[in-house]
């Protein structure tokens, strides 16, 4: 595991600290979810970004 050291202001502290609290989970789990969410988000455009330059109007008007 590793550590990161992060300076966020004061108001979007206290945000953070509501949220996770509601959660039920400490600000640290809070933040590792939204980073790996916002990670799958910009790797799955990326992924589809890649799959769209392979595809074809024309194949796929044929499967329709």
């Amino acid at each position: 595991m590793s550590t990161l050291s992060v300076q966020i202001p004061n108001s979007l502290h206290t945000h953070l600290q509501e949220l996770a609290e509601r959660e039920g989970i400490t600000i640290e789990q809070f933040i590792a979810t939204a980073v790996a969410e916002k990670m799958a988000v910009l790797m799955t455009e990326s992924y589809l970004q890649e799959r769209a330059k392979r595809g074809s109007r024309t194949k796929y008007e044929a499967a329709l």
